[in-house]
């Protein structure tokens, strides 16, 4: 099994047009290259409570909020590896915990049908969480293609530009083809600029030289606005895979 990850960082987020865009990836050639990943569609599952609690919890812009997806970076069937991650914010700090699981197994786990797959400090805050909020059901399923750039050296810098974001509520699927509502406007990117301490001098330029300002966006959040808000109508059984 892959090694299980924690993340401590400030996530800037901004919504940026093509020509915005054109001059920040300019600027990151000269500094940062591809990560592991490059160009890919990510598809995620995101759980919340019968009531949505947690989404909106999300909008209320709260110093403190926490979030329980299950990620994957292709189509993913019963037996591939996704990503169980729990994010925590706190006054801007973001602290991401990931497991990678078995997609069956981790659709067992968040379902309360078996223990966790393995006896971790991560799965244990997972564990902890499922019982905190009396447990959780797949809400909503967003998809984007993501283009993933890491600073040289080891400043930690990584800026992510997502586009064609889309979210629906029914075939919540991580095997099932993308597609769904659009959470932005035409022609727009959400592009986050993820940091363990300041940006540096040449990133703060660029932004400020093509006015390009720090915004507030939830990915859950839009799709629970947009599509889970006004549902009134009892929700249909989805799966995982």
């Amino acid at each position: 099994m892959t090694v299980q990850t924690v993340f401590k960082r400030y996530e800037l987020k901004y919504l940026v047009g093509e020509g915005e865009k054109s001059a920040v990836l300019a600027a990151i050639s000269a500094h940062m290259s591809p990560d592991e990943y490059g160009d890919t569609t990510v598809r995620s599952i995101y759980l919340d409570t019968e009531s949505f609690r947690l989404a909106r919890r999300s909008l209320e812009r709260p110093e403190y909020k926490e979030k329980l997806r299950v990620r994957s970076y292709r189509a993913a069937s019963c037996d591939d590896t996704v990503f169980v991650e729990l994010k925590k914010k706190y006054r801007s700090v973001v602290y991401k915990r990931r497991v990678p699981v078995v997609c069956s197994a981790a659709a067992r786990w968040l379902a309360g049908k078996s223990p966790p797959p393995a006896d971790t400090q991560i799965t244990r805050e997972i564990d902890y969480f499922l019982h905190y909020y009396g447990g959780v059901f797949p809400a909503a399923f967003i998809s984007y293609d993501r283009r993933a750039f890491v600073a040289d050296g080891e400043s930690g810098l990584r800026v992510t530009f997502d586009q064609n974001i889309l979210a629906r509520t029914e075939d919540i699927d991580l095997h099932s083809p993308i597609g769904g509502t659009p959470l932005l406007g035409e022609g727009l990117t959400l592009m986050e600029c993820k940091c363990t301490g300041g940006m540096p001098l040449w990133l703060v330029e660029v932004l400020s030289e093509n006015r390009i300002y720090k915004t507030s966006f939830s990915k859950y959040g839009a799709a629970y606005e947009k599509l889970l808000c006004p549902q009134t109508k009892e929700k249909e059984t989805t799966v995982y895979v």
